[in-house]
């Protein structure tokens, strides 16, 4: 469940200044400057189990910018699945 933002399923979290966040940034178009915080990496709707909620089999986050098909999504933060 997100506070703020959408649940997201990406297969790596990284730092917005990392290499590979850079790249995926730069190749869908989104501007590279000014973002900070985390960046989601090949990412996906989670899928839905019943009625116990959402599963992710990556890493569950939630994204404030999920607009680049999946590829990239900005303003992520982890999701505790134990909550």
């Amino acid at each position: 469940q997100c506070n703020n933002g959408t649940l997201t399923c990406c297969n790596s979290v990284q730092a917005a200044d990392s290499p590979a966040a850079i790249a995926a940034l730069k190749s869908v178009g989104a501007a590279v400057q000014g973002v900070t915080g985390q960046v989601g990496l090949t990412c996906s709707a989670p899928t839905v189990i019943g009625a116990s909620g959402n599963s992710c089999s990556q890493q569950p986050v939630c994204c404030t910018n999920n607009n680049f098909n999946g590829v990239v999504a900005i303003g992520c933060t982890p999701v505790n699945v134990n909550l």
